[in-house]
C-alpha cells in the first residue's frame, strides 16, 4: 500500500513539474528610457507638452526664463559696436573734419616757424656785430626750435591720419572686435539653450518640474521612452533554456489588449549570480540560475502603442 501511495505522489509531482514547464512565461513590456536635461540655469517659463505625449526630434518641450542672458546680450552688443567703430577708425584714419582741423593747425604753426626763422636770421647778424647780447639771440633760437618741432609733429600727425593707424594698432583693434563678436556668439548660444528640445522621437513619461521652478544645469527636466525601442523581457530558469534559442520566432500575448504579436528572440543572457531560481520558483532547484530573454517584436508600429511595464506572456 505504501508503495502505491509513493508512486502516486511521484506521479503527481512529475505531472505538476511538467505542467510548470509547459506554462506560458510571464514578462514585461520594456523600452529604452531617455532623460532630457538643461544646460544652463533658469526658471521654467513655459511647458509645451504633457505626460503621455509623443514628440518628434527637435520639438520644443519647455522654455526657460534666463534674465542674465538678456542683460549680457545688451552689454555685449554695445561692446561689439564700440570695437567695430574703433577698428574702422584705425583703418580709415581721421574724418574729413579732423583732417581739416589738422591742416589749419599746420598752417598756423608754419607761420610761427617762418616768423621765428626770420627773426633768428636778423638777430644772427646783430649778435655777430655785437649789437645785441648773446642771451637775446639764444632766446629767439629756442623759440625757433620749438616752432620747428611743433610743425614736424603736426605734419607727422597728418601723415598718420591720411595713411591710417599703424598696422599694430589695426591688429589690436581687430582683436578687440573679434573678442566682442565671440562674446556675442556665446550669448547667442546661451540664448538658444532657453529652449529645451526633444533629442529623439520619444514619449513623455514624466515631467519633473512645474512652472516657475528653478532648473539647474544637468537636472533632468523630462523623462521619456523611445517609441521604436519596444521589447519584451522574460525570465526563465536554466532548465527551460532549450525552448528559447536565440533567433527563434515566438508569439507574445498581450492580455490587456487581447492581442498577440510575433517576435524574435534577440538575446539570452544570465542574470547576476545573486538572482537564482529560489526567488521566483521556490519549487525548483535552488542552484538553477535565471536567464533573461529579450524578444524584439516584428511589428514595431503595433508595439509602439503598448504600455511600458504591462504584463505579457511568452507562448510555448
Amino acid at each position: 500500500m505504501k508503495r502505491i501511495i509513493l508512486a502516486f505522489g511521484i506521479s503527481l509531482t512529475l505531472i505538476s513539474c511538467s505542467k510548470k514547464m509547459m506554462e506560458d512565461v510571464q514578462g514585461k513590456v520594456e523600452r529604452e528610457e531617455i532623460a532630457v536635461v538643461g544646460k544652463i540655469a533658469g526658471r521654467i517659463n513655459q511647458i509645451l507638452v504633457e505626460e503621455g505625449d509623443f514628440v518628434k526630434k527637435g520639438d520644443t518641450l519647455a522654455i526657460l526664463d534666463i534674465p542674465e542672458v538678456a542683460a549680457k546680450k545688451v552689454q555685449v552688443q554695445g561692446a561689439v559696436k564700440s570695437a567695430t567703430a574703433q577698428y574702422e577708425m584705425s583703418v580709415r584714419g581721421a574724418t574729413a573734419n579732423q583732417l581739416k582741423e589738422l591742416n589749419a593747425k599746420k598752417a598756423a604753426l608754419t607761420e610761427q616757424y617762418q616768423f621765428a626763422k626770420k627773426s633768428l636770421d636778423r638777430l644772427a647778424l646783430m649778435v655777430k656785430d655785437s649789437l645785441i647780447p648773446q642771451q637775446q639771440y639764444d632766446e629767439v633760437y629756442a623759440k625757433f626750435q620749438g616752432a620747428q618741432a611743433q610743425l614736424i609733429a603736426v605734419e607727422a600727425e597728418i601723415a598718420d591720419v591720411k595713411n591710417g593707424a599703424r598696422i599694430e594698432q589695426q591688429m589690436m583693434a581687430l582683436g578687440q572686435q573679434d573678442r566682442a563678436l565671440g562674446a556675442l556668439e556665446e550669448v547667442a548660444v546661451a540664448e538658444k539653450e532657453r529652449y529645451i528640445l526633444a533629442p529623439q522621437d520619444m514619449k513623455i513619461e514624466t515631467i519633473t518640474l512645474k512652472l516657475g521652478e528653478l532648473a539647474l544645469p544637468g537636472y533632468t527636466l523630462f523623462k521619456g521612452s523611445l517609441a521604436q525601442s519596444t521589447y519584451f523581457r522574460f525570465t526563465v530558469p536554466e532548465s527551460q533554456l532549450e525552448d528559447f534559442a536565440k533567433g527563434k520566432v515566438v508569439t507574445v500575448e498581450i492580455p490587456y489588449k487581447k492581442m498577440s504579436l510575433s517576435g524574435i528572440i534577440q538575446n539570452v543572457k544570465q542574470i547576476g549570480a545573486y538572482a537564482n531560481i529560489s526567488s521566483a520558483y521556490p519549487d525548483y532547484d535552488l542552484q538553477d540560475p535565471l536567464f533573461e530573454i529579450i524578444v524584439k517584436p516584428n511589428d514595431l508600429e503595433k508595439s509602439k502603442e503598448l504600455l511600458s511595464k504591462s504584463t505579457v506572456l511568452l507562448k510555448r
